[in-house]
């Protein structure tokens, strides 16, 4: 360079000092990683006939925070031996009570179902793969489930298939790059369904801020009975409805029948009771170019069956 040789003269010993701080300040040896201990090499072992004969397996474990990406391993077994079709529905069954360390049930594929009485931090389902999740408060809490947070930040991430249901409030980022799968929260915060491409998220509760936030697919429905929703959402892509058509309104009872079947949750057997009350306070979410994909499918759809009455004659 023409200024090496102007940069080069400069002294700046007076003002730096290298400091000896005790410590290496640069990799110098491999970091032992050993897995040997990990929770997922039990439930691998006990679900070793479900794995081998597809035989349906009932497993419980107690869980700490120190257990992180539990059921990744697992998920890993499955796919190795199925691939991306997976077990059957309900084929390996896993009860969890404690608190969940981070990543819990990334990546579970089809025929992995996890349940966890307690709480879970960061990352929930991220990778979601077909899995099911349910999280819920230990049996016998007397506190109002709805109104607390029991998961942490960015459950979901890049979620591709799958069910999650959560019996409680979660953090930011619900959702974030969702293509697929489907999801019951009663509560969230900022961001949820950010870059949504695909899927279904069902809110019963309070949104933070950004709602929706480029979110170009799948359809998001949200509990708002005092209808102050539209201050939390970005509409830059999207825009909101009330569940005017009857497969909607069908679609939502369906998901909150299964969040309730999964989680027990209070506040969904409340909606689903009185129903006709309650189902016209929710806000449908729908980005605007996928409505119109949407449309248009339906629009040739119609038209070929008239093109086939038209023959029949």
């Amino acid at each position: 360079h023409d200024n090496a040789g102007k940069i080069g003269g400069l002294d700046f010993s007076r003002i730096l000092h290298q400091v000896d701080n005790g410590t290496d300040i640069h990799h110098t040896a491999d970091h032992p990683t050993d897995l040997s201990e990990v929770k997922d090499r039990s439930i691998i072992a006990a679900a070793h006939e479900a794995l081998e004969k597809g035989k349906q397996v009932e497993l419980e474990y107690t869980i700490s925070n120190t257990d992180r990406s539990v059921g990744t391993m697992l998920a890993g077994e499955v796919a190795t031996r199925y691939g991306h079709k997976g077990l059957p529905d309900g084929t390996i069954n896993v009860k969890f009570k404690g608190s969940a360390g981070q990543s819990f049930g990334a990546f579970l594929t089809r025929g992995i179902s996890f349940r966890l009485e307690g709480e879970a931090n960061d990352y929930v389902g991220k990778g979601l793969s077909g899995g099911r999740i349910a999280v819920l408060p230990p049996m016998g809490s007397c506190f109002d489930a709805s109104k607390n947070t029991i998961a942490g930040n960015t459950l979901m991430y890049g979620a591709t298939t799958g069910e999650v249901y959560i019996n409680g409030c979660v953090g930011e980022r619900f959702a974030v790059r969702n293509s697929g799968a489907i999801a019951v929260v009663e509560g969230v915060g900022d961001h949820c369904c950010e870059y949504m491409t695909g899927g279904r998220v069902v809110v019963l509760g309070h949104t933070g801020r950004n709602f929706a936030a480029g979110m170009s697919g799948g359809i998001a429905y949200v509990w708002d009975p005092e209808r102050t929703f539209d201050y939390f959402c970005n509409m830059e892509m999207v825009e909101l409805s009330l569940l005017e058509d009857s497969a909607a309104r069908k679609e939502l009872r369906e998901l909150i029948e299964s969040h309730w079947k999964y989680t027990g949750s209070k506040l969904a057997r409340t909606l689903l009771d009185s129903w006709q009350q309650h189902v016209d306070e929710f806000i449908q979410v729908t980005p605007i170019e996928y409505k119109r994909v949407l449309a248009e499918e339906q629009m040739k759809k119609l038209q070929q069956k008239i093109a086939e009455v038209q023959r029949d004659y």
